[in-house]
């Protein structure tokens, strides 16, 4: 089933926002394959299905969006949406698949899900306007901000500065939470819950993974420490900073934290993991630790990348910051090609040249891809309700087809392949 129309974002207030501990990239999900990959020594070619378009007239229209997410969609998701914003009330929206699988009830346009790990792009500007208020600095150490709590095991917080853990290069080992790799283990620890401050004892039973800022590793634990610097900074809990600083300014009136609720609010599309066994098993209800467990809608993620990277939320020299980058390490490359990091910022290449901006994110049977061009002009967002963890070719596939999206959308051409797809 698939739909397209014109849309502009709603606006209609939600009430209330609890709280809750946090999440990850779609680590378990992405670095799983990627690690995969290596272990396997493989060489994935990645090929979408047949039906994957060739241009036939400039611009990037309702159509070209359409089979885009049906290239998705026939890889085996249950639902996609996907949005693109080019100025105010002018996006472009599709949907692809159905909202549940066995029926036949659309994909919600306007869709709640789990947007995990962008949510760290939220964290990184209140840093970043902390800084502008001169409240903070980016080399301040983590242990100026939280004495003793990065210790043991050569970990040391004297050492590390919050440039470094925004930028995942403060070596700080990301200790996985218990996750679950079978359907079993989904039903038995769905309802885990675990606060910041055993998230982060949990990584200091580990030695670091390099000297910090001599390497590159994704760390959910750098940014469980950076909510902690926020609050300290601030006196408040850091996310009624981002919500007060962001995403009631912006409008963001879709984007909540579930916190102990373990379901979404309406309407949603289900979540579903695809496991290493071949069986799919809908993970909708659970419950993920902050500030991963962020869920939104794709006009929210849209008017947030349109408006941070548009200046409306950090200064030049702040924004500036933000998007120097380094080169992320090899087992993310396979999914991130010549992809760099800066603070809360993923850099990517468009194949009609230059790059796009973004943080995607995977957990809870949601990934979700995005991206905004330099300043924020045409932003893109991507939903997948369905996480193929089933092989390492299937989950870079997905990674491939939906990138494919973001650029085809960027670049404003309905056709052109990424370079090297």
């Amino acid at each position: 089933m698939t739909s397209t129309s014109p849309s502009s974002p709603p606006h209609h207030p939600d009430n209330d926002r609890p709280d809750r501990q946090r999440r990850r990239i779609g680590k378990r999900w992405l670095a799983a394959a990627s690690a995969a990959l290596v272990t396997a020594g493989a060489a994935v070619a990645i090929q979408l299905p047949a039906g994957a378009h060739e241009a036939t007239a400039p611009g990037y229209r309702q159509d070209d969006l359409r089979r885009d997410t049906d290239a998705i969609q026939a890889l085996g998701i249950i639902g996609v949406q996907a949005r693109v914003t080019t100025g105010p009330g002018r996006d472009l929206v599709a949907t692809s698949g159905v909202a549940e699988a066995g029926t036949g009830r659309p994909v919600p346009r306007d869709g709640y899900f789990r947007m995990a790990s962008t949510g760290k792009a939220l964290v990184a500007t209140v840093v970043l306007q902390l800084v502008d208020e001169g409240k903070l600095a980016l080399d301040d150490t983590v242990d100026h901000w939280l004495p003793g709590v990065v210790d043991g095991n050569g970990n040391d917080g004297r050492r590390i500065t919050i440039r470094q853990l925004l930028q995942h290069t403060s070596g700080i080992h990301d200790d996985d939470l218990p996750g679950y790799t079978t359907p079993r283990e989904y039903n038995e620890r769905r309802y885990d819950r675990y606060t910041p401050q055993q998230i982060v004892a949990r990584a200091m039973r580990h030695r670091p993974d390099f000297p910090p800022g001599t390497g590159w590793s994704y760390s959910n634990t750098g940014y469980v420490l950076l909510d902690l610097i926020i609050e300290k900074a601030t006196g408040h809990p850091w996310h009624r900073e981002i919500e007060d600083r962001v995403l009631k300014p912006l409008g963001m009136h879709h984007t909540y934290l579930p916190g102990s609720t373990p379901t979404l609010r309406s309407p949603h599309a289900n979540g579903y993991q695809v496991f290493p066994s071949g069986e799919r098993v809908d993970v909708t209800e659970q419950i993920l630790p902050d500030p991963g467990g962020y869920a939104s809608t794709t006009a929210d993620v849209n008017r947030f990348f349109q408006a941070l990277l548009g200046g409306k939320l950090l200064s030049q020299a702040r924004l500036t910051e933000m998007r120097d980058t380094v080169p992320v390490n090899q087992d993310i490359r396979a999914f991130w090609p010549h992809g760099r990091y800066g603070l809360g910022l993923v850099e990517r290449p468009l194949s009609c040249g230059g790059s796009y901006w973004s943080h995607e994110g995977g957990n809870g049977g949601y990934i979700t891809l995005n991206g905004a061009t330099d300043n924020g002009s045409r932003t893109v967002t991507v939903s997948m309700s369905t996480a193929l963890g089933d092989s390492p070719d299937n989950a870079l596939l997905q990674e491939q087809a939906a990138s494919n999206l973001v650029d085809h959308a960027l670049c404003d051409t309905p056709g052109k392949r990424r370079q090297g797809a």
